[in-house]
């Protein structure tokens, strides 16, 4: 792994040619062996693990809530080890600027001219840690690099690195001391997450691991970024027959008739993909109504406001979600 001294070799190291699909029963392989990878890590949460692979074939975002300690770090450097990826972390403060995270052009005073340094955002795996201590114009620096995979600086625009995959943690504890994420963002995340306090049994396991030094550390990667490359693009050729895309749509819709705000095309585009990504991960190049039930909750529910006083994504929106999911029959 590499962090972010690296990343204009990292992005230089991008490339636009075609990429030649695994096999589906390569991909779902792969899928199992990353969840193995990752799970020796971030130990007892296989279905978490399993919906952040997910996601990431999924070629989407992220967002991690929960309280602090209970792996959300661990799961990201996990991943980026699994796959061979350069790892950056970007700890978000009050004080952080836009620049930071993007990169900033400084003056060589040698030539008179200016060069780019990298920020963080250029990397495979990018941890957003603690992003909502930022104040919203910070977090905006995130919106083109998730939704275009690009960064714009001084009028100039840079393509970052492929794969890249935000993966942003969201402290939900001390409400009073942060920022409350823009819509916009929120919408970019793919999926939202909690790992939740491990059980007795796993907590033990985690404490026997991190004795002497932690388990991440010896984290050896399961395939490399070409693999992962490959294995995105088994995922974007999964049929997706139009009953299957017509299920999607009137999910969104019930959603937009039902809550305050309701679920846009980017979040049901995000639900089709999650899909498909189930489907290679069960063997599939299909995609089932079952995978759309599967994924819908963890895709659906931070988008949706239930009231027009309410939060993103609280238990009344998830309530909306699974009331669509019960009224809504696909064909």
């Amino acid at each position: 792994m590499t962090d972010g001294s690296n990343a204009s070799e990292v992005a230089a190291a991008r490339t636009d040619a075609a990429v030649e699909p695994l096999p589906v029963a390569d991909a779902s392989e792969l899928v199992e062996r990353l969840v193995e990878n990752v799970g020796r890590v971030v130990v007892g949460k296989d279905d978490v693990v399993e919906d952040a692979v997910v996601t990431l074939l999924a070629r989407g975002h992220l967002l991690v809530e929960d309280v602090p300690g209970v792996g959300k770090t661990m799961l990201a450097r996990s991943l980026a080890a699994s796959v061979d990826g350069a790892f950056s972390r970007v700890q978000f403060t009050p004080d952080l600027l836009p620049a930071d995270v993007t990169g900033t052009n400084v003056l060589d005073e040698a030539s008179g001219t200016f060069d780019f340094r990298p920020g963080p955002v250029f990397g495979n795996v990018v941890l957003a840690d603690e992003i909502n201590r930022a104040p919203p114009k910070t977090q905006s620096a995130l919106l083109e690099a998730m939704e275009e995979r690009q960064v714009t600086v001084d009028g100039e625009t840079r393509a970052l690195p492929d794969p890249f995959f935000v993966v942003a943690t969201q402290n939900d504890v001390e409400r009073d001391r942060v920022y409350e994420l823009p819509v916009a963002e929120v919408d970019r995340f793919t999926k939202r997450l909690t790992l939740g306090y491990p059980d007795a049994a796993a907590e033990a396991t985690v404490l026997g691991r991190a004795v002497g030094h932690h388990p991440v550390e010896d984290v050896e990667p399961v395939a490399s970024l070409e693999t992962l490359r490959r294995a995105r693009e088994t995922v974007a050729h999964a049929g997706t027959a139009e009953p299957v895309r017509e299920y999607v749509v009137a999910l969104a819709r019930y959603t937009r008739e039902h809550a305050a705000l309701g679920v846009s095309p980017r979040g049901s585009i995000a639900l089709l993909r999650c899909a498909q990504a189930r489907a290679v991960r069960d063997g599939r190049d299909y995609v089932v109504p079952d995978d759309v039930k599967r994924e819908a909750t963890s895709v659906f529910t931070h988008r949706v406001r239930a009231d027009a006083g309410g939060p993103l994504g609280d238990a009344d929106a998830r309530d909306v979600v699974e009331r669509a999911l019960d009224a809504v029959d696909p064909e």
